[in-house]
C-alpha cells in the first residue's frame, strides 16, 4: 500500500468573516501527483499554505505523516534588490538552520536542473524561468516527501511550462516524492499529473484529468468551450533531456 504523506479533513479557512476555504478534504501520497486547479480567488494557494502550516485552518485539521520532509516553492518570493545575493547563496541559505548546504549538494543539484551556468548571477538578475528552476532546485535540496509547489510555471511561455512539467515528473520518479501543485491550464498538466482536485472553496470534483474534463461543475466553472478544447499537450522537440529532465544547452527556460 502507498505511503499517505498528508491527510486534510475538513479544513475550512475564514479572513475577516468570508470563507476562503469550506470543508476540504484530500490525501497525498508517496509518489503521486496531485494538481489543485481552480479559478482566481478560489483558496488554491491558500490551500497550499494551511498543508504547510503557514496559514492556520478556522476549522479542520491537517495530518502529515511521521518524519515527513515537506519542499516548498512559492508563488512568488520578495528578495530586497539591495540585498547582494548570487543564485549559489540563496541556495546555500538553509531555512531557520545557521549553517549552509554544503558547496559539493548545490553544485550537483545545479548540474542536474541546469543551472550550473547562473549560479555566480545575482538572483536579481537571472530571467523568470530560470528563478523558476533555482526555486524548484532549492526545494528539492531538502530531499522532501512530499514536494507542494504553487503555480511553478507562471510567467513561462507554452514551451516552457512543457518542459518545467517534464521535469517535475521526472523529480517525482527519481526521489519517489509525493507532489502537490497548483495550476491554471487542464491541458497542460494532463499528462504529467496523477489527480486533478478541482476547488472554488470547497471540492467541486476530484478525479483523473480525464474525469474532470467531462464533470459538470468543472464545465460549470471553465466553460464548455475550454472543456472541448482540453487535450493531452504533447511537446515535440528536438533537443534532449538530461536525467532529471533539464534540457541540454537551455540556457533562458
Amino acid at each position: 500500500m502507498t505511503k499517505e504523506l498528508i491527510n486534510c479533513k475538513d479544513i475550512s479557512v475564514s479572513f475577516g468573516g468570508r470563507d476562503v476555504l469550506k470543508g476540504v478534504s484530500l490525501i497525498v501520497s508517496k509518489k503521486e501527483i496531485v494538481t489543485i486547479i481552480g479559478p482566481n480567488g478560489s483558496g488554491k494557494t491558500t490551500l497550499l499554505k494551511t498543508i504547510c502550516g503557514i496559514q492556520q485552518s478556522t476549522k479542520g485539521k491537517v495530518k502529515v505523516s511521521k518524519n515527513t520532509v515537506i519542499g516548498y516553492m512559492p508563488q512568488k518570493i520578495h528578495i530586497e534588490k539591495i540585498l547582494p545575493l548570487t543564485v549559489r547563496r540563496f541556495l546555500r541559505l538553509n531555512g531557520t538552520s545557521k549553517k549552509l548546504r554544503s558547496i559539493e549538494d548545490v553544485e550537483s543539484i545545479a548540474i542536474k536542473f541546469n543551472i550550473s551556468n547562473i549560479l555566480k548571477q545575482q538572483v536579481h538578475d537571472i530571467s523568470g524561468g530560470e528563478m523558476q528552476r533555482v526555486m524548484l532546485a532549492r526545494a528539492v535540496l531538502l530531499h522532501p516527501d512530499l514536494l507542494i509547489l504553487d503555480e511553478p510555471t507562471q510567467g513561462l511561455d507554452i514551451n516552457g511550462q512543457a518542459e518545467f512539467y517534464n521535469l517535475i515528473s521526472h523529480i517525482r520518479d527519481e526521489i519517489g516524492c509525493g507532489i502537490i501543485m497548483v495550476s491554471h491550464d487542464l491541458h497542460m498538466v494532463m499528462a504529467s499529473t496523477d489527480k486533478v482536485v478541482c476547488i472554488n472553496q470547497h471540492i467541486c470534483c476530484e478525479g483523473t484529468p480525464e474525469d474532470i474534463n467531462e464533470h459538470p461543475e468543472y464545465i460549470a466553472l471553465f466553460g464548455k468551450k475550454n472543456a472541448e478544447n482540453v487535450a493531452i499537450y504533447t511537446h515535440n522537440h528536438d533537443h534532449v533531456h538530461d536525467q532529471i529532465g533539464c534540457v541540454d544547452g537551455d540556457k533562458n527556460a
